[in-house]
């Protein structure tokens, strides 16, 4: 697959089963963020309600302040954890159902779920993985600048130097995340379609990109630049039009319950529509990161073939229960440590690239551009006469010119052509015909001899 087909069928991909990915993903997208609403909701008002029970002063309330700063901790930990698994199972759902696609097949949600499954929990701790080197990464960064604003008693010189510090680290870690992310792109194809555990999906991943990279960040930063584009043209002109609504209605606050329900319906629509533009974000990222995956086992291990056979195998009537997983991985063709090989040019039947023995040109021409004035084998350059045979227009020496008639039986030899027009010779009963020179008409049509019939007929030349 070209730059362009995997990119065009990354958005495409909604079109083939929407029900089962749109609708799947808006609808779980909408269900995490309203538990999270409610729950946050929930605790803070708890926390505000049992703070403000205590009075000022009293012992219990550091405790009690304490204790709300760790279920606010606790509480953001599980929403993350959902969030995680709500992508994990995504990623999964869009994997199993493009390997469907590319069979042909439309698959519903229970045939997608009972491909994920089995892979869930890899791609929950792949997810995981994820968040906890980010995690361990800006702990690092915050640490390395309070080690340096403590070592100088915080002062301005040393909050200054931390701050350049952090702004230095968190820029420097662009291409590197950039990289290994671009590098550990199919980790989750390779979890669902091949059932691979999460080290070897990691290594399957690695060689996989390895001689795909470019296209592969190109085609993931063109759809992450497209739908945040597409996100922030439906946040911005609704959080302004709330903002300036708002404003209107009731610059200096009002109580009353409509005008407080309209504030809130302009305010929260726009945050629905990004909702649903994040879960197509989701959806298009995830078809993109598998057909990559697809188009590099392709180019490597020959899966098209195996796609090719299964698909006919299974139109001849084959069961999927007599059909192997087409998504399988061969030992004999996977991909190993050794660089994958370079994709060859086309070349012409019959020829080898250059520096091949027997080739006497360098290169290989492209289709549609001649070759280059080579000999071959046996044949002479252009523009170098052929043995036995005279240049175009070299008078015929002791040749008979070509078309020229010969003499029949008890007729003489005619003369050599000497760069004179062609002479009609006479025919049978007719006397010879002056010299070229001698007549200074151009002779007439030989008369036919006269008709006769079929009885007294003889061949030219013959005895009757």
């Amino acid at each position: 697959m070209t730059f362009g087909m995997i990119l065009g069928r990354s958005f495409s991909a909604l079109r083939h089963n929407p029900k089962v990915l749109f609708g799947f993903a808006v609808a779980v997208q909408f269900g995490i963020t309203a538990i999270v609403v409610v729950v946050i909701a929930l605790v803070a008002g708890f926390s505000a309600a049992r703070i403000a029970s205590v009075p000022a002063g009293s012992p219990d309330q550091g405790p009690i302040v304490a204790g709300t700063v760790a279920l606010s901790i606790v509480l953001g930990v599980v929403l993350t954890l959902a969030s995680v698994a709500f992508t994990s199972i995504v990623q999964g759902l869009v994997a199993a159902d493009v390997s469907y696609a590319a069979l042909g097949r439309k698959a519903p949600l229970r045939s997608l779920w009972s491909r994920v499954r089995p892979a869930f929990w890899r791609l929950f701790g792949y997810a995981l993985l994820q968040g906890l080197a980010v995690l361990l990464w800006m702990l690092a960064i915050g640490g390395a600048a309070i080690a340096i604003m403590a070592g100088s008693d915080f002062s301005t010189s040393s909050i200054g130097l931390a701050v350049g510090l952090v702004v230095l680290l968190a820029v420097t870690s662009i291409p590197l995340v950039v990289w290994l992310s671009t590098k550990l792109l199919v980790v989750p194809a390779a979890l669902v379609l091949e059932k691979a555990t999460l080290g070897a999906a990691l290594v399957r991943s690695w060689r996989l990109i390895r001689g795909r990279f470019w296209p592969a960040l190109g085609v993931m930063f063109l759809i992450g630049a497209i739908m945040g584009l597409a996100a922030q043209v439906v946040s911005v002109p609704g959080s302004i039009l709330s903002g300036v609504i708002g404003g209107v209605m009731a610059p200096t606050g009002s109580t009353d319950e409509s005008e407080v329900i309209g504030f809130l319906a302009l305010t929260i629509l726009p945050q629905i529509l990004v909702l649903a533009v994040q879960a197509i974000t989701l959806v298009v990222q995830g078809t993109g990161a598998t057909l990559i995956y697809l188009d590099s086992r392709m180019r490597y291990e020959g899966l098209d073939q195996t796609l090719i056979r299964f698909v006919e195998r299974s139109a001849h009537g084959a069961s999927d229960a007599e059909l192997e997983d087409p998504y399988a991985v061969d030992p004999a063709r996977a991909v190993s440590k050794t660089p994958p090989p370079k994709p060859q040019p086309a070349v012409y039947a019959g020829y080898a690239p250059s520096g091949s023995a027997g080739q006497p040109y360098q290169g290989q021409p492209y289709p549609g551009q001649p070759y280059p004035a080579q000999p071959y084998a046996g044949q002479p350059y252009a523009g170098q006469s052929y043995p036995g045979q005279a240049y175009a227009g070299q008078p015929n020496a002791g040749q008979p010119y070509a078309g020229q008639p010969q003499p029949g039986p008890g007729q003489a030899p005619l003369p050599p052509y000497a760069g004179q027009p062609y002479q009609p010779q006479p025919g049978p009963g007719q006397p010879p015909l002056p010299p070229y020179a001698a007549r200074s008409q151009p002779l007439a049509a030989p008369v036919p001899p006269a008709a006769s019939s079929s009885e007294d007929w003889a061949a030219p030349g013959g005895a009757g």
